[in-house]
């Protein structure tokens, strides 16, 4: 997407400038579109005016700029409280608002609702992508909500990510997704961060450790697709390794932890959520059984 350019000077406002925003204005303007910025803190707006935006001196100036509002602040929360007066909420009328902060499913269906409400359209979008990634190739973004309004703005849209995707109509889908992914993402987070403390213990280096996570990534790739399609599908049979097998390792992993005097909190969490598995008779299963027992609430 980074060969994207705009030779008609379209009209698109950013509201948000936190390290995020920022990096989604940025690209607008070297996408060459006519970039309107508004932020609470008009001081971080400096240095993307040196670089073509134009700083709005209020919310209804930055929403009445352009027919395509963007927005990515803290939460939707913040979102509401920004668009709240009589004023910002009159100058959406007709309007496509583009919310890329983060919120919920029910959030994101709420905002549609209110938007049209006003008279407005809302699109609610997720970006899976770091402030350095936006504009570029490496970066995804989500979105949902009506179709007609992103065929309107997908050009506009697309500037953004090498990869930008509609989820379809349901205004939560987006939200949806991104939960999950945040989920998926934590746990590996704190895995990642529990392999460097093992590291760390036994003196040995932790960016060799990376090294080897990111030369197994492949492997990972494929094991997230398959561990959706047995779940999708409901096949947890025959598998390559057990669910029993991984809880001895798991096992292990608390001992190791108990014996080197380094926190046990991640394997025992792991650990339990395995042998609840077992217990529940799934231990010759696929390692995704242990889904059957997370959908039981304890």
């Amino acid at each position: 997407m980074t060969g994207i350019t705009n030779s008609k000077q379209e009209r698109v406002t950013m509201i948000g400038l936190g390290s995020m925003g920022a990096a989604i204005a940025r690209a607008f303007i070297m996408k060459g579109y006519k970039v309107t910025i508004w932020n609470r803190d008009a001081s971080k707006a400096a240095a993307l005016v040196t670089q073509g935006a134009v700083l709005a001196t209020g919310i209804v100036e930055a929403i009445t700029a352009s027919p395509l509002v963007v927005v990515c602040v803290s939460d939707y929360k913040v979102t509401r409280k920004i668009f709240g007066t009589t004023d910002a909420t009159a100058a959406l009328n007709g309007r496509t608002l583009v919310q890329l902060s983060t919120g919920t499913p029910k959030e994101a269906r709420e905002l549609h609702t209110w938007a049209q409400q006003q008279g407005a359209v809302a699109l609610n979008g997720d970006i899976l992508a770091w402030p350095r990634q936006i504009g570029g190739d490496e970066a995804t973004i989500t979105i949902s909500g009506p179709q007609d309004a992103f065929q309107q703005h997908a050009t506009t849209l697309q500037s953004l990510a090498g990869t930008f995707s509609h989820l379809g109509e349901e205004p939560g889908a987006s939200a949806v997704f991104f939960s999950a992914v945040m989920a998926y993402l934590a746990g590996n987070w704190i895995g990642f961060c529990h392999g460097a403390l093992i590291c760390e213990n036994e003196g040995v280096p932790v960016d060799t450790f990376g090294n080897l996570i990111a030369n197994i990534s492949p492997i990972l790739a494929t094991e997230s697709r398959h561990m959706g399609e047995v779940i999708q599908h409901n096949r947890f049979a025959n598998p390559e390794s057990t669910v029993k097998t991984t809880t001895d390792d798991l096992h292990l992993l608390v001992q190791h932890s108990e014996e080197a005097g380094i926190s046990t909190e991640l394997p025992k969490f792991a650990a339990n959520i395995f042998q609840r598995t077992v217990d529940a008779g799934y231990g010759a299963e696929e390692h995704a059984a242990i889904i059957k027992v997370l959908r039981k609430q304890i």
